[in-house]
């Protein structure tokens, strides 16, 4: 019986690599793909003193999905990388939530929300504690003025979200949550119009939302100037900048393989002569034709 032959080293690095490969999957914790689904839930509080609810059993505080939206039969919930006019009306307002209203819009009590910072884990692991799940605060400051008999509501929001910063190899690469804020436009116009609701205990409240992306924790910077730019589809001066180098490069390198490579070769192929570098007569830098002897 012949002896087993050894395996090949390249056979044996590549298992090793495949058991590196499998062992990291296991580990790395999952990032949002462009276009996930991310659902706002937010702080339950009590309508009567405005204070967070806590569960009885492990004293967390509770968290709540946001109201359900008319136009979707959903809480509200965002998308990741996804730049959008959103809006979400909820149907009908009750005497608690009203009295929330009010804790809002005094800001004796904010309208704490939160989002997972990235989605859950599909995949555990036999004898090992899941991750715990992340979260980023979201707050929502919303502006009005109260009345005896009803409020004014500032109903369009601007939401701003932020991603971990990371080598985006795609505009529309996968990522992680980092930070947001929310907040009402045009808090000091609202009794003017436009933007803004009467409200009054059984009104629907018609909510809109701005919602921009940007890939980093730092808002983008021209010049000392803000672009309001997100993920997707901008250009920054720094695109432009290197674009133009680059072209530039490029032309410089075409015209020099053109001069140096190509015409020599095309007049070498001509029957007048060869193509001679005048330095070498003394006469300059440059290329010209060496004259045949007449017959």
């Amino acid at each position: 019986m012949s002896p087993s032959r050894p395996r090949p080293l390249l056979l044996q690095l590549l298992l090793f690599l495949a058991a590196l490969t499998l062992a990291a999957a296991e580990t790395v914790l999952p990032s949002y793909h462009y276009g996930a689904p991310i659902r706002v839930e937010c702080m339950n509080r009590s309508s009567e003193t405005g204070e967070h609810i806590e569960s009885p059993s492990t004293h967390e505080i509770q968290w709540i999905p946001f109201p359900t939206c008319a136009e979707t039969s959903l809480p509200l919930e965002f998308h990741y990388g996804i730049e959008t006019e959103l809006n979400c009306t909820i149907p009908m307002i009750s005497d608690p939530f009203f009295h929330l209203l009010e804790f809002y819009i005094h800001s004796d009590a904010p309208l704490s929300c939160r989002l997972p910072a990235r989605p859950a884990p599909h995949i555990e692991v036999v004898g090992e504690e899941p991750p715990v799940q992340e979260y980023i605060p979201l707050v929502f400051a919303l502006a009005g003025t109260l009345q005896l008999s009803h409020m004014h509501i500032s109903t369009h929001m601007n939401v701003l979200l932020h991603s971990t910063p990371k080598h985006h190899i795609q505009p529309r690469d996968s990522g992680v949550l980092d930070s947001g804020t929310a907040y009402s436009t045009s808090p000091l116009t609202h009794m003017e119009g436009g933007a803004t609701k009467r409200l009054v205990i059984g009104d629907p409240l018609p909510l809109s939302f701005s919602v921009r992306w940007f890939p980093t924790p730092a808002l983008p910077r021209v010049e000392g100037k803000v672009e309001w730019s997100g993920m997707g589809g901008h250009i920054y001066a720094s695109t432009v900048f290197y674009s133009i180098v680059s072209f530039m490069a490029g032309a410089v390198l075409s015209g020099v393989y053109f001069f140096g490579s190509v015409l020599p070769r095309r007049l070498r192929g001509r029957g007048m002569g060869g193509a001679t570098p005048l330095g070498a007569m003394g006469v300059g830098n440059g290329w010209g034709y060496q004259k045949r002897a007449m017959d």
